[in-house]
């Protein structure tokens, strides 16, 4: 019988990426919340992405590329970590293995489709979900996976299957962990970097990302009915929906998120415009549920009318200039 349990505290949190790196950071003695990780990280984004595409229709990322939020947020407090990825299922099961035996919890990149533990209707076709094993016991794996309530375990075939997932963002058993810390985390000067990096890409002078990219994205939905029919246009409209509310937490999630981290940051850098703009970028968020609502709604009936994509495009665009104001501002804030 194998029994290796690392005395490794669970925490939910809202996006895994960061709540990975918020409960590795605090296993490590340097307890540092989701929003912090999220923001010093510079996880915000919005990129519309044609040539990928995510079950047959565009992608649209909230977000930044998997993996980015822990190198960024890593470099700028000053942690090194490690990351590694593997042709072999058994190297990589190997590795794994070896840091469980040495009381490190990893944080693992995996494909949603086959987590068993996850409801049938949020497995789908996407690889950059991330979790922690703490353990092994028996056959099983012990998983802690952030947005969860509750821990949970996989069997070796079971995590295997999720660690070598095929198709866009493939994991290839990737695994990471911090591996050295500094005396004390630098946050003033890492909160200031992740503000100004993540304003200059919502500021960006490129049609595809950032407030420019909701743009563009709006005037596409104006055209898509009549260009692709009703039946396609409502399918791309619906992955705009689920990018956004059911794969990683996606658009209005996100600007939840970072309005904590500009609350919890206006305290660390003594700023109080900060404070201002979180409960504005909260206000933003809810826009960004409405649009998803009122979206679901024109997908959901298949004989939805042209005002109503109309509509909607109008909300986007109308979003876009609220995050432009907003962005261009907070770049001012912490001059």
């Amino acid at each position: 019988m194998i029994f290796m349990k690392i005395d490794f505290t669970h925490k939910q949190t809202a996006h895994c990426e960061n709540g990975v790196v918020s409960n590795l950071m605090a296993y490590n003695g340097f307890p540092v919340s989701e929003p912090m990780v999220f923001g010093i990280g510079s996880g915000l984004l919005y990129c519309y992405i044609p040539f990928l595409k995510v079950n047959h229709a565009p992608a649209i990322t909230y977000r930044v590329m998997p993996g980015q939020i822990f190198k960024k947020f890593a470099k700028r407090v000053g942690i090194k970590i490690k990351k590694e990825k593997f042709k072999n299922p058994k190297e990589a099961k190997a590795r794994l293995d070896e840091n469980l035996a040495q009381n490190n919890p990893v944080g693992l990149q995996v494909g949603v489709f086959n987590l068993t533990y996850f409801p049938d209707e949020y497995r789908f076709h996407f690889n950059a979900h991330n979790l922690v094993v703490y353990g092994k016991e028996d056959n099983s794996y012990l998983i802690s996976d952030p947005i969860m309530e509750e821990v949970t375990k996989l069997t070796e075939k079971e995590l295997e299957k999720v660690r070598f997932a095929k198709g866009a963002f493939a994991p290839k058993g990737h695994i990471y962990y911090p591996i050295d810390f500094p005396k004390e985390l630098d946050l003033k000067n890492a909160i200031i970097k992740g503000i100004k990096h993540t304003c200059k890409d919502m500021l960006a002078p490129i049609p595809i990302l950032g407030v420019r990219g909701i743009k563009h994205v709006a005037s596409l939905i104006r055209k898509w009915p009549k260009k692709h029919g009703v039946k396609k246009a409502n399918h791309y409209l619906g992955q705009i929906v689920r990018m956004q509310e059911e794969i990683g937490t996606g658009g209005g999630g996100f600007r939840y998120i970072f309005a904590a981290f500009l609350q919890e940051s206006s305290i660390i850098l003594k700023n109080k415009k900060l404070a201002e703009l979180s409960k504005e970028m909260t206000e933003i968020g809810d826009l960004w549920r409405d649009f998803a609502l009122n979206a679901s709604r024109i997908y959901k009936n298949r004989k939805a009318l042209q005002d109503s994509y109309e509509s909607i495009a109008t909300q986007l665009d109308e979003i876009s200039d609220r995050e432009k104001v907003f962005f261009t501002k907070l770049k001012k804030a912490i001059k």
